[in-house]
């Protein structure tokens, strides 16, 4: 903004950076803070008791007195803060009081003097902050501030800057929002002025990245204003650095020919059943690869009947890509001659990296790939999987179920736990790829080269960290605009209570930070391995929904109130059935069922009931999407029940409607075989669980409000 004094901070900066100073001292932060116009209380400073009564005579009383010192960045701790001082004999007595109990706490201590506040007693206490996240750098944090931020900890956050909108859905996204809207006869705080507060720290922040963290706890907001009554900044020249960074050009050329490569050179090739590099070389074989395949070995002549070089260096043709299956300490030395040769990609199977703590060895294997513009995938990885190339770069088994699913896991074990759920669940897959200590090439890279992938409809990661969270979340937001971005993030424990300098620095480390980043991408969160895994089987599957009308049509009762609070849990709308639309289920349901929504047509029914009640869902355009309980009877047997499900929803199909379905199916053993057929035919069903079908439903909503399909949403809830 035009009224931003950028001067005025710089000059405030530049003091404290010629001092050696982290921390600004509160007028200080209070100077910064008026810069870019948030309102603070009137006050002053004081370097002895008189000048504290003078200042509390003008600012007028009652007022509150805090200690100014670099070095007591917690002042409350330190005894530093009086508040409702209403006489000049208390402001006098205070003042000697705050510095007594400055002393007490730290001899050491540096103080600048006291500060005299005007104390401010009207409106909602809120905390305004940023902190330099190590993952996602710039974050915004709203939420309830005061004594009791930490313990609530009822805060969401988002990417610095942040526009208007996106200030105001962090004001609405807290738990507590219906507070600042006024209850009981409250004044509600103004929205409006909150988000521009909002905006303004974000701006301020992103103009001057070396403040490391600003924490405006609390503020008070009322019906005509908000005030920041403490400031507290942190000053770091290295939360001004930025990771590394491809632009999308160059990490499509380089994942392309990784990707779809022409030839593939195997560094450390064996003939020895059992070794690595004999299982990579069988894996390219058989799985079908068509491109060259170069062994590397220097002590054999031929593998896998298959000429092989000594080195890399002498193939006769061009190589895209080398995998490496020898060990750590003979890596940098191979790096090089295959970084001569040109290939794109470096595949680094070996362990004995960074993961064991070889920091060393990991940074000059980059530095090598850096210098002749490889990409290293790895170290520490299982390999990777593209099965449009019937591409195997891997010593595990090989895939050959070819679909539009492409997954991604930072553990080798997880990756085998995808393998063997693709296969037994004969899940179509484009790509299977380990990403192991992320070295170089990480999950931005991957989604870049997905995104236009013809092949790949879905993405699916796990991770336990992103390397850099920042260009993660502006890649993820835009790939999720058309292709669902399923993430399982490890690690979701609290970590709030590590040591922080602020409240919005103990509480960026919490998981919420992810949470709701990630949500503001678009991406789809996955509680567990096994929902990412169900989630990628079943989303492809369910067309986009049209509107937020769920109707439930269950045989039982009691898998109705299961499938409805699951529903709930997943934040999908229960439709409020209208009568003309009560009226023609009642057509076809017993008088002692129940229409509404759940819609009860009861156990005993034949399969002609099924049937009628799911054409009418399935032809009303009101209706969006439908959960259907099944209950196993002699009179529509878990076989019957499924083929007709399937009759009917491809009969609907063929005329152009199709909206997503989903199934729960309780009964004895034969609705495993039913839940099979109708997945088979393109209908997401489980059998003995009234979770899974309506939580795949529930992520299906989610994205495709992410992306804008549903009302505009986009808030992805």
């Amino acid at each position: 903004m035009s009224t931003y004094d950028r001067e005025a901070v710089r000059r405030v900066l530049d003091r404290a950076a010629a001092e050696g100073r982290s921390a600004l001292t509160a007028p200080e932060g209070r100077l910064v803070v008026e810069a870019y116009g948030i309102a603070t209380p009137g006050e002053g400073l004081a370097g002895s008791a008189d000048e504290a009564v003078a200042l509390a005579g003008r600012i007028g009383l009652p007022v509150v007195l805090k200690i100014v010192s670099p070095d007591i960045l917690h002042k409350t701790e330190a005894g530093g803060v009086l508040v409702g001082l209403g006489s000049a004999a208390e402001v006098a007595a205070g003042y000697d009081t705050i510095i007594a109990n400055a002393r007490a706490y730290d001899a050491g201590a540096a103080v600048v003097g006291v500060q005299v506040q005007q104390q401010l007693t009207a409106g909602h206490e809120v905390i305004v902050g940023t902190v330099t996240d190590e993952t996602f750098g710039k974050v915004v944090a709203f939420g309830l501030g005061g004594v009791l931020v930490e313990v609530l900890k009822d805060v969401t956050f988002r990417l610095a800057p942040a526009d208007t909108a996106t200030a105001l859905s962090m004001i609405d996204g807290i738990a507590s929002a219906e507070i600042l809207r006024g209850v009981r006869g409250a004044e509600p705080a103004n929205r409006e002025i909150l988000a521009d507060l909002i905006v303004r720290l974000s701006d301020l922040v992103t103009d001057f990245p070396e403040l490391a963290e600003v924490d405006l706890n609390p503020v008070l907001a009322t019906a005509a204003g908000a005030t920041a009554v403490d400031v507290r900044i942190l000053v770091d020249p290295k939360a001004a650095e930025r990771p590394e960074q491809f632009t999308d050009e160059e990490i499509l050329a380089s994942m392309t020919r990784i990707m779809r490569p022409a030839s593939i050179a195997v560094i450390g090739a064996s003939a020895e059943t059992g070794k690595i590099g004999n299982s990579v070389m069988r894996n390219l074989v058989n799985g079908g690869y068509q491109g060259e395949i170069y062994p590397i070995n220097p002590k054999a002549d031929e593998i896998l009947d298959r000429k092989a070089y000594r080195s890399i260096a002498d193939v006769p043709g061009p190589v895209d890509v080398a995998v490496f299956a020898i060990p750590a300490k003979f890596v940098p030395a191979a790096l090089e001659e295959v970084g001569a040769k040109g290939a794109a990609g470096a595949i680094m199977i070996p362990s004995g990296f960074g993961e064991t703590g070889n920091h060393e060895l990991q940074a000059q294997v980059v530095g090598i790939a850096r210098r002749h513009g490889v990409r290293i995938l790895g170290p520490n990885i299982y390999g990777y999987y593209y099965t449009p190339e019937n591409l195997s770069a891997t010593f595990c088994t090989p895939y050959d179920v070819k679909g539009g699913v492409a997954l991604t896991s930072q553990s080798g074990g997880i990756g085998m736990a995808i393998l063997g759920f693709s296969r037994s669940a004969r899940m179509g897959v484009s790509s299977i790829v380990g990403v192991g200590n992320k070295a170089d090439i990480d999950e931005d890279d991957l989604l870049t080269f997905f995104e236009s992938d013809p092949n790949t409809q879905l993405i699916a990661m796990h991770l336990e960290d992103l390397k850099d969270g920042r260009s993660f979340a502006r890649t993820a937001k835009r790939v999720s605009a058309t292709k669902p971005v399923l993430v399982l993030k490890a690690g979701r424990t609290d970590q709030g209570a590590r040591a922080a300098s602020s409240h919005t620095g103990a509480l960026a480390g919490n998981d919420k930070v992810y949470d709701d980043i990630l949500r503001q991408s678009g991406v789809i969160r996955a509680p567990g391995l096994n929902d990412l895994l169900e989630y990628a089987r079943g989303i492809p599957l369910l067309p986009a929904p049209q509107g937020e009308n769920v109707v439930v049509i269950t045989g039982a009762g009691g898998s109705g109130v299961l499938l409805s609070d699951a529903c709930v849990d997943n934040q999908l709308t229960l439709m409020e059935i209208p009568p003309d639309l009560d009226e023609a289920f009642r057509r076809f349901i017993p008088p002692f069922g129940a229409a509404g929504n759940p819609i009860d047509i009861t156990g005993g029914e034949p399969p002609s009931t099924y049937r009628n009640t799911i054409a009418l869902g399935l032809s009303d355009p009101r209706i969006h999407a439908l959960i259907l309980g099944y209950w196993h009877t002699i009179v529509t047997p878990p076989m019957v029940f499924a083929e007709l499900v399937v009759d009917v929803v491809e009969e609907f199909r063929a005329k152009g409607i199709d909206k997503p379905v989903v199934a729960s199916l309780a009964g004895d053993v034969e609705v495993e075989e039913a839940s099979e057929h109708l997945y088979r035919h393109g209908i997401v069903a489980y059998p003995y669980t009234t979770e899974k079908p309506v939580a795949v439903l529930g992520a299906k909503y989610r994205w495709a409000r992410s992306a804008g399909l549903l009302d505009g949403r986009t808030d992805g809830r």
